[in-house]
């Protein structure tokens, strides 16, 4: 059957539509941490979905709040009134941290940032952005125009003039032999030095933890540092949480809150995990800059009532049960449980993270030469150990990423970790 729909997916779906796997899986169910191919097999989620699936699969009070609303209404577009809309827009302003916080809803991160970049590049009458090196912000034409990672950027066509500034990879680079004061100290000068050569820009744009990038991040106050050159400059700051949100880091709420110490950013991106699998996206917005806009827009799908009623009851149980708290708990197990595990790996240069979104970079042994054979074969290896895991990084996609749902137990991390082990042994 498997064979079967891999023919039908080849014969209409694009040849760049990406699949993992060999043979590739048909997901029919989950639950909790778990979900269960086509053939019956069961697996432990470490990827949910492309972080997507927050919090568990299948879980109660979301599916009953999707089947409360669809007997309802389903939509009615951004036209009318939405009492579930605004019901979440409340709350997601109140726990952004940014002041007299409006909030746009779309339908995905990519249209998210699509919409962010419109509003920084208007408000400031720029179409000069400013974007990390090894980042990903999403694949409409705007957004693959600011990613700095060539596999996921198809075209170097664009409707922004984007300069890409060092600081999102901690361990490779120029920088990377520096302590971390002195790592933010030079990407700070080089921040000013090419702002010194540029008409000032519209917007930094950065995620706190870059995702596709392969769970790379860079010292804690980077952009804290970043934003008071920013500030001096007039040029805004814009967080991409689409990964990082809600939790996952563990430490705290928002990744941008490890650099938050000359204040929240001006705008900033969701998505992924607050609808559990549902389509939503958004923006958060100082007041001035999201009312910048002199024409009238609409989302036809974003805020739908289905979607935010998915929202609502995902993001209380999220908050009633601490799902942050125990991010950093189990989060904080695994990272040590996988570094121990791989301490012996030669392939394994680095095991990385915060909270439950973790990677293990791979390198061809005794170099630092990126190992991208070594980290399909792992992804493969683990899927026959009953483990699924996703990988990245802007070095050949040498990285595993693993981010289960929030609700992780103790005894799933280390059912998880002992299936990569074998799976890392496998390959030795």
């Amino acid at each position: 059957m498997t064979d079967e729909l891999l023919g039908r997916h080849k014969a209409v779906l694009p040849d760049w539509l990406a699949l993992y796997y060999a043979d590739p899986l048909e997901i029919t169910h989950g639950e909790g941490r778990h979900v269960w191919d086509a053939a019956g097999n069961k697996y432990l989620d470490f990827f949910g979905g492309i972080l997507t699936t927050m919090t568990a699969h299948a879980l109660p009070e979301v599916t009953k709040a999707v089947s409360e609303q669809a007997g309802r209404i389903i939509h009615s577009s951004t036209l009318y009134l939405n009492r579930p809309m605004v019901e979440l827009a409340e709350r997601i302003a109140q726990m952004s941290g940014i002041p007299d916080a409006r909030v746009f809803f779309t339908t995905s991160g990519t249209e998210a940032n699509d919409t962010a970049l419109m509003l920084a590049t208007t408000y400031r009458q720029s179409n000069q952005i400013l974007a990390m090196r090894n980042s990903y912000h999403g694949r409409s034409f705007s957004a693959v125009g600011i990613t700095g990672n060539k596999g996921w950027s198809p075209t170097s066509l664009s409707p922004l003039q984007t300069l890409y500034v060092h600081g999102g990879v901690r361990t490779r680079g120029p920088y990377a032999d520096l302590g971390d004061a002195d790592f933010i100290a030079a990407c700070v000068a080089d921040l000013e030095d090419l702002l010194g050569h540029v008409r000032p820009p519209a917007a930094l744009i950065a995620e706190p933890i870059q995702g596709v990038g392969g769970f790379t991040s860079p010292p804690d106050g980077l952009y804290a540092a970043f934003r008071e050159v920013l500030q001096r400059h007039g040029v805004l700051w814009i967080a991409d949480e689409v990964q990082t949100g809600w939790g996952r880091t563990g430490d705290n709420f928002w990744g941008w809150q490890a650099h938050g110490q000359n204040g929240p950013p001006d705008i900033m991106t969701f998505a992924k995990g607050i609808g559990n699998g549902m389509s939503i996206g958004g923006v958060v917005a100082r007041s001035e800059v999201m009312n910048c806009l002199d024409s009238n827009s609409i989302s036809t799908f974003g805020g739908t009532q289905i979607t935010m009623a998915a929202g609502l009851a995902n993001l209380n149980y999220l908050v009633e049960h601490d799902l942050q708290g125990n991010a950093r708990r189990v989060g904080g197990l695994l990272i040590e449980r996988l570094r121990a595990i791989t301490a012996q790996v030669p392939e394994v240069r680095e095991v990385r993270g915060r909270g439950l979104m973790i990677g293990v970079e791979l390198v061809k042994p005794g170099t630092e030469e990126a190992n991208p054979d070594a980290a399909a074969a792992v992804l493969e290896a683990a899927r026959r150990e009953g483990l699924l895991i996703g990988k990245g990084g802007g070095h050949n996609t040498s990285a595993l990423r693993i981010a289960p749902p929030l609700s992780l137990t103790v005894a799933e991390a280390e059912e998880g970790a002992d299936a990569l082990e074998r799976a890392l042994r496998s390959i030795q």
